[in-house]
């Protein structure tokens, strides 16, 4: 028997008004999850535990059976990993946005209202990377942009290691107990980096992430891409937000060793992949989204078919409806849930015997289209195929999840171990 642990990124959601009071799942067109949840089992789940609202690494890390704050060591070095780049303990790694700063502090927007190209990026990347000398102290920089606004600070001193006790420059994000959280209400101010405790290492590593900030938002502030950006009416992309600092490797287990399985993991961003590599998993980054949700998902389908003789256990890691939670967007993300449903649990299903696979489908936490930020709102989950039993269901929702017969789950981490569990009981 196989395992597909499908988990869709920011699927979980509150009621909305403009979708008569319900959730985007609840109110998506989902007639392949809700069969899989009529002939299953459902419940809901903390992806991390309540009160957290955990950024996507974090709650992977749980969702893959680890506990986030005794494995976490921060975003950054997590996405280095999954980037290729090369680095070591004591380097310093961030995950970080292109962003839009206009007077003074203020930040017209955290992701340059995602309209910044990959082509546009590599530009300003290069630049970065040509022109600007750390001088602060004795140190080198690797600046990688990876998809979109989206980009990985490596600082390297020549001479002791660097420390991830530092704050974000994101004012999105904080540092809660060593775990990257969002915060509620988002003070749109460039924040300065500071040490956390009272290292020589914790201030140099400041020291140095704010100098880079200050040299690229110089370098950037009239850089040609910008000046064109500007002429065309766009945003600026003439500063780096950065975040959830690491600078020691994570020492996870290998998942594969641990339970006696051959995991392969399909992701669609550097976080997740990062995160499988490391738990020992066979990674694989997929292209990128081309905004074509028929085509991408069919993409998907067909790797996932490609890789299923060679593996017994599957994580699939599935963007979509995360980024119109952000922008508030409940009618886009109800549409991607339909066009998840329908272009890739509608083209996988007829294509597998249920009696062979067991599936787990969930989300890594919500992403409520009221609140355009992650919330610690538990997620659905949904066990079926397999050894598991059907129960009265009628719907695939967190509404639905709530009474079904899994209850609820305190911690993500208790999830994987169940998995486990009844894949053995085949």
């Amino acid at each position: 028997m196989k395992l597909l642990y499908i988990v869709i990124d920011g699927m979980g959601d509150l009621p909305h008004k403009d979708i008569n009071n319900q959730t985007p799942l609840e109110a998506a067109k989902t007639p392949n999850l809700d069969e899989l949840a009529r002939n299953g089992k459902t419940g809901l789940m903390y992806s991390v535990r309540k009160g957290v609202a955990p950024e996507s690494d974090v709650a992977v890390i749980s969702l893959l059976g680890y506990d986030p704050f005794k494995y976490s060591t921060g975003r950054g070095i997590i996405e280095a990993v999954g980037a290729g780049v090369n680095l070591k303990n004591g380097d310093l790694a961030l995950r970080c946005n292109f962003a839009t700063l206009g007077e003074g502090t203020e930040l017209l927007d955290r992701r340059v209202a995602r309209t910044l190209s990959t082509e546009e990026a590599i530009e300003l990347r290069k630049a970065a990377n040509k022109e600007i000398k750390l001088t602060s102290h004795p140190a080198e920089f690797e600046f990688e942009n990876t998809l979109g606004h989206r980009a990985i600070l490596v600082i390297k001193n020549k001479n002791k290691p660097l420390s991830s006790k530092i704050t974000n420059t994101d004012p999105a994000y904080s540092i809660v107990n060593g775990l990257g959280v969002a915060e509620t209400t988002v003070d749109m101010h460039l924040k300065t980096c500071l040490p956390l405790d009272d290292s020589e290492e914790a201030q140099i590593s400041a020291d140095l992430v704010n100098e880079f900030t200050e040299k690229t938002h110089e370098l950037w502030e009239n850089h040609p891409i910008n000046k064109t950006r500007a002429a065309e009416g766009k945003l600026k992309a003439n500063v780096v937000l950065a975040r959830d600092a690491g600078s020691q490797l994570p020492n996870f287990f290998s998942i594969n060793e641990r339970y006696g399985v051959d995991f392969a993991a399909l992701a669609d961003m550097h976080a997740e992949s990062g995160i499988a590599k490391l738990a020992g998993m066979q990674s694989s980054l997929l292209p990128p989204p081309t905004g074509d949700l028929q085509k991408d998902c069919e993409l998907r389908v067909n790797r996932l078919l490609e890789i299923m003789p060679k593996h017994d256990c599957f994580y699939i890691h599935l963007k979509g409806p995360d980024e119109p939670g952000h922008d508030g967007n409940c009618r886009k993300k109800t549409d991607v849930i339909s066009a998840i449903d329908k272009y890739f649990f509608g083209e996988l299903l007829p294509k597998l015997d249920l009696k062979d696979v067991l599936f787990c489908v969930t989300a890594d936490h919500a992403t409520p289209c009221i609140l355009k930020v992650h919330s610690d709102t538990p997620v659905p989950v949904l066990l079926s195929g397999g050894p598991i039993t059907d129960e009265p269901t009628s719907k695939f929702s967190e509404k639905s999840c709530a009474k079904g017969s899994l209850g609820t789950l305190d911690y993500g981490y208790q999830l994987m171990p169940k998995l486990m569990d009844l894949l053995n009981k085949k």
